[in-house]
């Protein structure tokens, strides 16, 4: 390969690409699932020279026999081996240096992820100044909820009724 950088570019994608959609992955081994998903991906797989079909057969053939997961050294061995497929006509080093180029630097994709929607309907049913009734009373003026006091009906003890407007003003007028 050209020089270090390429080799350190190519670790990392391996180890971006390792570690996809598994929590427990540590980025040293990786799956056939995202051995495909890399090649798809970073365009090795072109669909005439190299199918995916090929993919499998070159993971296969690389990793060892119960294994089920590839190292980096084998994933350079794979890349070996796809390389005089995807770039025919140049020679075994051009070919790989090709492909390792294809490769370093990438990451995977979330392809098909579906967002958060934000439309129209969501904002309309979120926003806490057109509520009514008794769930009005769960937001204070910001939109903020109140949390407990306003989910559950607080015991009054201090023996005014509700509505009462002078409540709390009997103490002042006994002490003068």
């Amino acid at each position: 390969m050209a020089g270090s950088t390429d080799v350190a570019a190519l670790q990392a994608s391996f180890r971006k690409f390792a570690i996809y959609g598994d929590t427990k992955a540590t980025g040293q081994e990786m799956t056939g699932k995202n051995w495909a998903k890399l090649c798809k991906e970073c365009k090795v797989m072109d669909g005439k020279g190299v199918t995916s079909t090929d993919v499998d057969i070159v993971f296969s053939k690389v990793k060892g026999k119960t294994a089920r997961v590839i190292s980096y050294e084998e994933f350079k061995k794979a890349l070996e081996e796809l390389a005089p497929k995807r770039f025919k006509g140049k020679s075994k080093e051009e070919a790989f240096d090709s492909i390792c180029q294809l490769v370093a630097g990438k990451e995977p994709t979330n392809v098909g992820v579906t967002k958060a929607a934000t439309g129209g309907a969501v904002d309309r049913l979120t926003d806490t100044t057109k509520y009514t009734g008794s769930h009005k009373e769960r937001f204070d003026e910001s939109g903020k909820g109140k949390g407990k006091s306003g989910r559950e009906n607080i015991v009054d003890t201090s023996g005014y009724v509700g509505a009462y407007k002078n409540a709390g003003t009997y103490d002042a007028k006994v002490k003068k």
